[in-house]
C-alpha cells in the first residue's frame, strides 16, 4: 500500500503539461531571420548587466581581472545555451523556460525552474531600480543620498541596505501601474533601445582614449598610499595586492559567478526563433553570434572602466558616468547618465513584463495560487492584474530596503541553476525513449519478456555484479529503453553528486589537495575516477536515434564540463547568498506541496476522468 502511494506520489512529480495547450503563434508577422533574432539576444542581453555588475565586480572582486572573468562565464553561459536550444527543439511550440520543461521534464522541474526564475525577476527589478535611483542621483549631485542618509542615520541590520531608498520604491511601484494599465512592448521599441544601448555602450568604450595603462600595474605600496592619501575611506574598495590581478583565486571564481549575469538573455531567442523558416540553424548561429557580440562589448567597456579608474576607486552603483568625471570629461558624465537612465527604465519594463506573464503563467497551472490568475474580464486574458501587482509590490519593498551588492549576489546566482537544470534535462532526455505509446508499450514488454529479445542464450540472466556491469557497459539494444533511461537518469544524478562533493572539497581544502596531504588527495583521485566512470556508463548507453532540429555535440561530455563549473561557481557564493536562497526554496516548497500539486491543472485533469468513470 505504502509503495503504491510513493509511486503515485512520484507520478505527479514528473507528470508533464501537454503541449497543445501553448498558444497558436500568429500568422500576421513575417518569420523572423538570424539577424532578427541577434537583434532579440543583443536586447535582452545587452541590458541592465553592463550597467550595474561590471563596477562592483571589478572594485570588490576582481579588479581589472574582470575581462578574464567574463571569457570564463561567456564561454560555459554559451555551452548552456546551445543545451537550451536542443531542449526547446523537442518542443513544438517552444515558449518561456518554464513552459518548455514542464513539457520535456515534468511539474516538479518546471516549478523549480519558474519560482527561481521568479526569484531572478523580482531580484534583478529591484536592483535595477536602485541603479537607476543611484544614476538619478549622481547626475543630480547626490541631494537625495545625503538626504535620507541624514534622515535615516540608525545603524541597520547586516542583510539591509544603511538608508531606504524611496525613489526606486517608486520607481518600481509606477512602472507596476502602467503595467497593469496595459503598457506593453513592440518591435520598433525592442530595436530603438538596442540601438541607443549600442550608441551608449560603444561611447563608453571610447574612454579608451583616456585611458592608463598603469592602472593594470599597480603596486600594493601604491595602493597603500592611495589610502592614506585619501580623505574619504569609504570610497576606496579592497585594495588587495595590486597588478592585474590584485585579488585571490578564489575571488577570481565568485567574479565570474557573478558576471554570469551579463550574458543571460538567451531565452528570448529560442522563444522567437521557434517562429523563423529554418530553426536549426537559426537559433544556435543567433545565440553564438549574440554572445561573441555581447561579450565584445562587456570587454571592451569592462577594459576601458578599468584603464579610466584605478580598480579601488570605482563607484559601486554608478561606476561608467563618474570614471568620465575622474578623467576630466565632465559633460560626458550626463551623455553616459542620461543614456544609462534610458536603458535601465527600458530593461526595468521589459523584466517586470516577463515576471507578470509568468506569475500569470504558474498561477494559470495551478501550481501558484490560482488568485494570481485573476483577470478584470473575460476577453481581457493578456492583463492579469494580481500576476503584476503581487511581484512588483515585492520587488519594490525589496528595493526599498535591501542592499544593493546582495541582491547583484542572489540576481547571479539564478542563471548558474538555471543552466544546471538546462543541461541536465538535456542529458536525461538524450537517452530517454521516445514518446510513442505504443513503442513504449514494445519496449515494456520486451523487457519484460526477454525471449522476444533473442534465443535462449540471450535470455538466461548473467548472475552476480560481472553480469551487471557488462550490462551496464554493453547495452543489448541499439536503442533507449525504460531500464537504460532510467539508469541514465540515476548516473547523472549520482553524477551531480560526486561534482557537490568533489566541488566542496576543493573549494575548503583546495591547498592541501594540490600540495599533497595523502587523505584528501586520495579522496579526491577516487572521485574523479567515480566521476569518469559513471560518465563513460552513460556514454554507453544507447542514445534517442528520433532527429531534432539541433543536437548539441559532445554528449555526455559537455554536460560534465558544464555542469562541475556550474556547480563549482554556486559553491563560491557566499553564506548570505546561500542562506536567502534558501529561505526562497523553503517557501517555494511549502507553496507546492501544501497547495500547488493538489490544485495544478494536471491534476484535476486526471480526476476528472476518473470521477466520470466512476458515475458509469
Amino acid at each position: 500500500m505504502l509503495g503504491q502511494y510513493l509511486h503515485q506520489f512520484g507520478q505527479k512529480l514528473v507528470r508533464r503539461k501537454p503541449q497543445f495547450r501553448e498558444e497558436p503563434e500568429s500568422s500576421e508577422t513575417r518569420p523572423p531571420n538570424t539577424l532578427d533574432l541577434v537583434v532579440i539576444g543583443l536586447d535582452n542581453m545587452l541590458g541592465a548587466g553592463i550597467y550595474i555588475l561590471i563596477g562592483g565586480v571589478a572594485k570588490y572582486v576582481a579588479g581589472p581581472a574582470i575581462i578574464l572573468f567574463l571569457l570564463v562565464a561567456g564561454l560555459t553561459t554559451v555551452l548552456s545555451g546551445l543545451c537550451y536550444v536542443e531542449l526547446a527543439a523537442g518542443v513544438e511550440r517552444p515558449g518561456t523556460v518554464y513552459f518548455i520543461i514542464y513539457v520535456t521534464m515534468g511539474q516538479l522541474y518546471a516549478f523549480i525552474s519558474g519560482w527561481n526564475l521568479l526569484l531572478y525577476l523580482i531580484i534583478a527589478t529591484a536592483c535595477i531600480a536602485r541603479a537607476w535611483s543611484s544614476t538619478f542621483d549622481s547626475l543630480i549631485g547626490n541631494h537625495i543620498s545625503e538626504a535620507l542618509g541624514g534622515t535615516f542615520s540608525l545603524p541597520m541590520p547586516s542583510f539591509l541596505a544603511s538608508f531606504p531608498d524611496f525613489l526606486a520604491l517608486g520607481l518600481v511601484l509606477l512602472l507596476t501601474g502602467l503595467l497593469a494599465l496595459r503598457v506593453y512592448e513592440s518591435t520598433l521599441i525592442y530595436k530603438v533601445f538596442t540601438g541607443l544601448n549600442i550608441l551608449v555602450l560603444s561611447f563608453i568604450i571610447s574612454g579608451f582614449i583616456k585611458g592608463d595603462l598603469h592602472n593594470w600595474k599597480l603596486t600594493e605600496q601604491g595602493c597603500q598610499l592611495a589610502a592614506a592619501g585619501s580623505g574619504d575611506a569609504y570610497s576606496l574598495g579592497l585594495l588587495g595586492s595590486g597588478g592585474f590581478v590584485p585579488f585571490a583565486f578564489d575571488a577570481i571564481l565568485q567574479g565570474a559567478a557573478t558576471c554570469f549575469y551579463a550574458f543571460v538573455g538567451f531565452a528570448g531567442i529560442v522563444s522567437a526563433g521557434s517562429k523563423a523558416s529554418r530553426p536549426q540553424w537559426s537559433m544556435p548561429l543567433a545565440v553564438v553570434i549574440s554572445f561573441f557580440i555581447c561579450f565584445v562589448v562587456c570587454f571592451g567597456v569592462s577594459a576601458a572602466l578599468t584603464l579610466m579608474v584605478p580598480y579601488y576607486l570605482i563607484q559601486l552603483e554608478s561606476p561608467l558616468p563618474q570614471a568620465f568625471v575622474y578623467v576630466g570629461w565632465e559633460p560626458a558624465k550626463y551623455v553616459v547618465a542620461v543614456g544609462t537612465l534610458c536603458i535601465l527604465l527600458y530593461s526595468l519594463l521589459s523584466i517586470m513584463f516577463i515576471m507578470a506573464q509568468l506569475t500569470y503563467a504558474m498561477a494559470e497551472d495551478g501550481l501558484l495560487f490560482q488568485g494570481l490568475a485573476w483577470i478584470p474580464a473575460p476577453t481581457d486574458a493578456r492583463n492579469p492584474i494580481m500576476a503584476v501587482l503581487v511581484p512588483g509590490t515585492l520587488a519594490a519593498v525589496m528595493a526599498l530596503l535591501f542592499d544593493f551588492t546582495d541582491l547583484v549576489d542572489l540576481m547571479s546566482f539564478q542563471p548558474l541553476l538555471a543552466y544546471s537544470l538546462v543541461t541536465f534535462s538535456v542529458l536525461v532526455l538524450r537517452y530517454q525513449p521516445a514518446q510513442n505509446g505504443s513503442q513504449e508499450k514494445t519496449e515494456e514488454e520486451t523487457e519484460t519478456n526477454p525471449e522476444a529479445e533473442g534465443g535462449p542464450l540471450e535470455s538466461e540472466p548473467e548472475a552476480g555484479i560481472s553480469g551487471i556491469l557488462k550490462s551496464l557497459w554493453f547495452s543489448p539494444r541499439t536503442t533507449p529503453t525504460c531500464k537504460s533511461g532510467r539508469i541514465v537518469y540515476g548516473c547523472a544524478s549520482l553524477l551531480v553528486l560526486l561534482l557537490i562533493i568533489l566541488s566542496l572539497i576543493l573549494y575548503w581544502w583546495s591547498s592541501q589537495v594540490f600540495s599533497g596531504d595523502p587523505v584528501l588527495t586520495t579522496v579526491a583521485v577516487l572521485l574523479l575516477l567515480l566521476i569518469t566512470g559513471v560518465t563513460v556508463i552513460i556514454w554507453r548507453q544507447p542514445q534517442n536515434p528520433s532527429t531534432l532540429p539541433f543536437r548539441v555535440p559532445a554528449v555526455p561530455a559537455l554536460f560534465l564540463m558544464s555542469t562541475s563549473v556550474n556547480i563549482y561557481l554556486m559553491i563560491q557564493m557566499t553564506t548570505r547568498t546561500w542562506t536567502q536562497f534558501g529561505i526562497w526554496m523553503a517557501i517555494g516548497f511549502a507553496i507546492y506541496f501544501g497547495y500547488g500539486i493538489r490544485h495544478s491543472l494536471e491534476e484535476n485533469n486526471d480526476q476528472q476522468p476518473a470521477a466520470s468513470t466512476s458515475q458509469t
